[in-house]
């Protein structure tokens, strides 16, 4: 950003006079003289392109849609940053959680293979039910070793998102997902126009108006220039009296000129700019439309996030009250220890399910929030 608005300032000074001095210091000796002296110049040039086309006038205005367009890009990036850091954050208090419900899985399988043990020994079970109880115990330390694994990355990524050392992971402070809740209620429909303070729109509009510039230009390329030029020239054999109008030589002069014929490079550069133009205009149309359709997209995806995060909510609660019916048969011996594990573990596992799908959720109003520019 800082480059295109440098560039916009020297273009802008294309539009002033410039002015070049000097200082020109000399020693002379004549042939067949015994006689050398010292001279003193002081040479002060000026020159001014007069824009009555307004060519340099639109070559300024072109640069400063490039700043434009950069200030897009730069705020583009600030709401990629952003949203990438939401998405990490919530993935990893989920992993929070995830990984404390997988160690309870696993604990809870390492009792479910002992008591299989048992009942295999009691001859209730048989040889296979012991294998399959130990496998799924097994199953279940791998699932713990790989949420660790990726619960690590994500905690990697998000310090480098942030800005801090990877070394420094285990100090990155964080809540839990039960205390995270997003209250903000999902809007039933979204104005179209509100896809033009997008980034991806405006850049595209302003590349537009860009590129309409520059043909202006190339058009005008093809015109004469009218130029002015002056000189003041200071010229002394005594330093002491150079800066006198005695010894000053000034003049003021101007020329049109304009080119015929330059081997159709001119035509050539215009058509080249047109053709851009036409790119860009449909470049700008199907930003329109993708943009239209990211908002609908994300939209759609995060109330229907929401609608399956609700009833699945619904399930647990039905699962957890459930879970509660054979506490109560296990402590009045209806049911064994083993099937009351057996329970649990289901419960552990709809948890597991349902805290996927509130991560999604959250999730679905960065993707909003990220399609709609920031502005939701």
């Amino acid at each position: 950003t800082q480059e295109y608005y440098q560039a916009m300032k020297a273009q802008f000074a294309s539009e002033l006079p410039q002015i070049t001095t000097g200082f020109l210091p000399g020693y002379s000796k004549m042939s067949g003289s015994s006689h050398a002296d010292w001279a003193f110049a002081l040479p002060i040039f000026a020159s001014y392109e007069v824009d009555i086309l307004a060519k340099n006038r639109n070559k300024t205005k072109s640069t400063r849609k490039s700043y434009e367009v950069s200030q897009q890009d730069e705020r583009a990036a600030h709401i990629s940053v952003a949203s990438a850091i939401g998405t990490t954050y919530f993935n990893i208090v989920r992993m929070d959680k995830t990984i404390e419900l997988q160690e309870e899985i696993v604990s809870l399988r390492e009792n479910l293979y002992n008591l299989e043990k048992l009942r295999y020994e009691e001859g209730i079970s048989s040889s296979m039910d012991v294998v399959n109880s130990e496998k799924s115990y097994i199953s279940a330390q791998n699932d713990l070793i790989e949420l660790k694994k990726y619960h690590y990355t994500l905690l990697n990524q998000f310090a480098v998102l942030i800005g801090e050392s990877p070394e420094n992971v285990g100090s990155i402070k964080r809540k839990s997902l039960d205390e995270i809740e997003c209250v903000r209620a999902i809007p039933s429909e979204i104005s179209t126009e509100i896809i033009t303070n997008r980034p991806d729109y405006k850049k595209a509009e302003l590349s537009v108006e860009k590129a309409g510039l520059d043909v202006k230009v190339a058009k005008k390329e093809m015109l004469p220039a009218i130029n002015l030029g002056g000189i003041a020239l200071f010229n002394s054999d005594k330093f002491g009296s150079l800066l006198t109008t005695s010894t000053m030589l000034a003049g003021l002069g101007g020329g049109l000129l304009w080119p015929i014929f330059t081997g159709g490079q001119r035509v050539a550069n215009l058509k080249i700019k047109k053709a851009t133009y036409e790119r860009i205009l449909e470049n700008y149309y199907q930003t329109n439309l993708t943009a239209i359709q990211e908002v609908n997209d994300s939209l759609y995806a995060l109330k229907s996030d929401d609608e399956r995060y609700n009833q699945l909510v619904k399930q647990y609660d039905l699962e957890k009250g459930n879970f509660a019916l054979n506490q109560e048969k296990y402590n009045a011996g209806v049911i064994s220890n083993f099937d009351l594990l057996r329970y649990q573990e289901s419960l552990l596992s709809l948890e597991k399910q349902l805290d996927a799908y509130k991560t999604e959720r959250l999730m679905g109003f960065i993707g909003l929030y990220k399609s709609t520019g920031s502005q939701l």
